[in-house]
């Protein structure tokens, strides 16, 4: 029989799984971390399968402390590339597949953000811009109604995250140097970062692959740095940035009826928990102007920890529960299965 789990939580982003077993009352049985999750680069079988090896290693480690996990109530699943309806449809019909809990629920991993950052346990209700390689934003309340966006890239009408900025940063330091653009020190910062003379160095060595392509996130510090040192064109790819994560947010709120209600604006990923000082004041002057009762909180928890509570939710657990589970995952051992 084993241990029963209330919720299996699963946050399965682009660079890596973490996945835990919560017990009714809020104490993690067990976890693990694994590799990324990305369906469409691998496919949905593939993909699942990689995530079923990280939810059996959790298994595992219960089984070896003699504290076996049986079937869970409920799968919490907040997964990177379910940007879709249909995308949540297909992935929910893998995971039920695996038999896991009684119940499954889908989620874009942006809702794993969200949850981790709302304080309110028993009314879960606001917005969420998350910014890492990619930009995306949800909303919700709590009677179950939600905003959300594609976040499928530039063709749904996305600007932003830690990849599109590297982009933003190489396309002025490249024209700046040859003359098409206006002077920026973008131009010698972007490539100094390798090792490197000049713009056409690093654009020979990105294109012929001495510098690896994926490296290319390393750059998006190096235009904070630049912005913050006054040069006025990386100033305004930051500046344009704060624009979109408040054009964002006040959308989302506006279709939750939210914006002139005092209410959380959770920001997280890896480009806004990051604290850029400039990034952050400009964000709330604009937010300020156009939801004036809007407070911003940036989330500093687990996104796991998000679709643990909302697991919690779905099943009904007590106060209690909640905030056994928030205790575990600020403590100093975060997500370790036997802190």
């Amino acid at each position: 029989m084993g241990v029963r789990a209330a919720v299996l939580a699963v946050d399965a982003g682009n660079s890596k799984t973490d996945v835990a077993f919560v017990g009714v009352d809020g104490s993690v049985l067990a976890s693990a971390r694994g590799d990324g999750f990305q369906p469409p680069r691998a496919g949905v079988r593939a993909a699942v399968d990689a995530l079923a090896a990280t939810v059996g290693e959790a298994l595992s480690q219960a089984a070896a402390r003699g504290a076996p996990i049986g079937r869970v109530e409920h799968v919490s699943a907040c997964l990177a590339n379910a940007d879709l309806p249909v995308e949540e449809r297909e992935l929910t019909a893998a995971l039920e597949a695996r038999a896991w809990g009684l119940s499954t629920e889908v989620r874009n991993d942006a809702f794993a953000v969200l949850r981790a950052g709302l304080q309110q346990d028993a009314e879960p209700r606001g917005v969420a811009v998350v910014c890492g390689a990619g930009i995306n934003c949800v909303g919700m309340l709590p009677d179950g109604r939600t905003a959300r966006f594609p976040a499928i890239g530039r063709i749904s009408g996305d600007w932003g995250g830690g990849s599109g900025l590297a982009e933003e940063a190489l396309w002025f330091g490249a024209r700046a140097e040859d003359g098409r653009g206006e002077p920026t020190e973008l131009a010698r910062a972007l490539p100094a970062h390798f090792g490197l003379d000049s713009m056409y160095a690093l654009i020979e060595a990105l294109h012929l692959g001495r510098v690896a392509s994926a490296r290319k996130h390393e750059l998006t510090p190096v235009l904070f740095a630049t912005s913050a040192g006054g040069d006025p064109v990386a100033r305004s790819l930051v500046h344009r940035l704060a624009e979109e994560v408040v054009a964002m947010s006040t959308v989302a709120l506006g279709r939750l009826g939210l914006l002139d209600e005092e209410v959380p604006v959770v920001l997280g990923g890896s480009v806004l928990s990051a604290r850029h000082p400039e990034l952050d004041e400009r964000i709330g002057e604009l937010l300020a102007a156009k939801a004036p009762k809007a407070v911003v909180e940036v989330v500093s928890a687990q996104p796991v920890l998000g679709a643990a509570l909302l697991g919690l939710d779905r099943t009904g657990a007590t106060p209690e529960a909640r905030a056994r589970l928030r205790a575990h995952y600020a403590g100093p051992r975060g997500q370790t299965a036997d802190a």
